[in-house]
């Protein structure tokens, strides 16, 4: 396992920053002429946080998550109110150290399982001391 160190940070939502939003989605596809323009406020804290108490921001080290899209360095939105499950991507503390993986459960066992075949799934064993702090619930990513 690698030696990754998470930064926690708590969303302050006393004090909402307000950006524009285009309330009718901007295309991916061919260009919407520009009447069309609806603009709104949002705060992306009142979007990405759900659980005020138990949601906290971390920024990601390393690359073991890339194939789903979380890379070095985004931020990563956890909130630690949610049922871990089969499937998720949850941070954990295994053996005293952070890890972001997806859980897999079967009647067998219980893997942590990386997003990247460079890394191997880490098979939780009755000597593991695994605590599941939170589940990712979205990534903010840089684009350039």
């Amino acid at each position: 396992m690698s030696k990754n160190k998470l930064t926690f940070f708590r969303p302050d939502l006393d004090n909402p920053i307000e950006i524009p939003f285009i309330t009718a989605g901007i295309k991916a596809g061919f260009p919407s002429p520009a009447a069309d323009f609806d603009e709104n406020k949002i705060s992306l804290d009142a979007v990405l946080v759900k659980n005020r108490e138990t949601t906290f921001y971390a920024k990601a080290s390393g690359a073991s998550m890339i194939g789903a899209g979380i890379d070095d360095g985004d931020i990563m939105v956890i909130d630690r109110s949610l049922e871990p499950g089969n499937n998720k991507i949850a941070v954990c503390l295994l053996d005293g150290e952070f890890t972001v993986k997806r859980i897999k459960v079967s009647k067998d066992e219980m893997l942590l399982m990386p997003e990247n075949k460079a890394f191997e799934p880490i098979k939780i064993t009755e000597e593991n001391q695994l605590i599941i702090w939170g589940i990712v619930t979205y990534v903010i990513k840089k684009m350039y």
